[in-house]
């Protein structure tokens, strides 16, 4: 069976829901495909800065979720290798060239959910999994798992790390980080007691961090360097990591130590860091023709600056504009399937270094906050927290724009 579809987008991830709800915005119709049954939650929460909120405002469902989700007033620092006092930097409104600072902690479920409730119903598609792309003429074929196949003029792909359209575009397969994450969500079901910090501790070849979404939860990770025996031990055994965790945080406070102990083993993932490199960012196919990629898809990163879903929601706002400007301005030179195609340009061409300076920014914290020795030490001890709480403020202080077309 074949249909035709105007935009086809894969994946309702954060990208491809930011996607479709910006184009639905601007009036223009999108049908997302997603492989599962139902929204994925997987990773229970993200970081959300200053960035991220002005997306979020922009398609309208900012101020619901922040009312779910508690405002952070300071990030604290802490080397765990010299047992140092803290780092810690206000998040102050003044000194930001955009405006107001702010993060926050959402969970990812309630943001997937807010992002799908303002979209038509019939947007998202579940059980789609599609197993190939075709070509035929200007427009794209999609192949279904069941057999059906949407013909399309313009395809995206937000279908994250393992993405078929990255791959179709030319893009490698995401390289692996050399570290690997748990995650877990914390559910203490009364107040648990945390000031509104962002807590990050460093040192002896880990990193770890606890954040607060709200008086009753908080979002905990933990990275680390594996072995191929943590490999084999940790993998599909969420009581075991929770173990390596406590072991590896055992020198932390006793509070801290108390989250992850607090944690339900369903609430525990664990998963290799994988980032795409970044000179493949500056000189691949963001675009080609009337397809493109945003979200992991476009730039997979390690979550050390927290920019990862923030950078997904700028993705969907600056391409729904480029599509919307592309359909909409009829006087613009050219047939529609020309101006479809400089409106991908143009939004490749906005996200690129974008993309480049978050990836390569990201993967060069990650490596020195776990490297090892005399000398990192001392340079990470005197210099790194209070660099790290600056350059985490100075990435966020960004701005996607706003869904309108000139």
């Amino acid at each position: 069976m074949e249909a035709v579809e105007d935009i086809v987008i894969l994946g309702a991830g954060i990208a491809g829901l930011t996607t479709s709800l910006g184009l639905h915005r601007l009036g223009i119709r999108s049908l997302v495909l997603e492989s599962s049954e139902n929204l994925r939650v997987t990773g229970f929460a993200f970081t959300t800065w200053s960035n991220a909120w002005r997306a979020l405002d922009t398609i309208g469902v900012g101020d619901s979720l922040r009312q779910q989700h508690q405002k952070l007033h300071s990030i604290v620092v802490t080397s765990t290798a010299s047992g140092k006092a803290s780092s810690e930097r206000q998040l102050k409104s003044t000194e930001r060239k955009y405006g107001e600072r702010e993060l926050r902690c959402v969970k990812r479920k309630l943001l997937l959910e807010a992002l799908e409730k303002e979209l038509p119903i019939g947007t998202v598609r579940y059980s789609s999994k599609v197993v190939s792309i075709e070509e035929s003429g200007y427009f794209k074929l999609v192949h279904l798992a069941d057999g059906t196949i949407l013909k399309t003029k313009v395809l995206i792909g937000c279908d994250g790390v393992n993405s078929v359209v990255a791959k179709w575009l030319g893009f490698k397969a995401p390289a692996f980080a050399g570290r690997s994450a748990i995650r877990g969500y914390s559910d203490f079901k009364c107040s648990h007691g945390f000031e509104p910090k962002f807590l990050q501790f460093f040192g002896k070849g880990v990193r770890s961090g606890f954040i607060p979404c709200d008086d009753q939860t908080i979002y905990w990770f933990f990275t680390w360097t594996p072995s191929r025996q943590d490999d084999q031990e940790l993998e599909e055994n969420p009581a075991m990591m929770k173990q390596f965790v406590l072991r590896k945080l055992h020198a932390l406070p006793n509070q801290i130590k108390a989250v992850v102990e607090n944690t339900a083993l369903d609430s525990i993932i664990s998963s290799p860091l994988r980032y795409r490199n970044p000179w493949e960012l500056l000189w691949g196919n963001i675009s080609k023709g009337n397809v493109c990629v945003a979200g992991d898809a476009l730039h997979p990163m390690t979550p050390d600056l927290g920019q990862g879903g923030c950078a997904a929601l700028e993705d969907g706002i600056v391409l729904a504009r480029c599509i919307a400007e592309a359909l909409k301005t009829k006087e613009r030179a050219g047939e529609e399937d020309e101006r479809i195609e400089m409106g991908l340009r143009r939004y490749a061409k906005e996200r690129r270094w974008r993309s480049f300076e978050l990836v390569s920014t990201a993967y060069v914290v990650g490596s020195i906050q776990q490297s090892e020795g005399k000398m990192m030490n001392f340079l990470r001890d005197r210099i790194l927290p209070g660099f790290l709480a600056w350059l985490l403020t100075k990435k966020a202080d960004f701005d996607c724009g706003k869904l309108c077309i000139s």
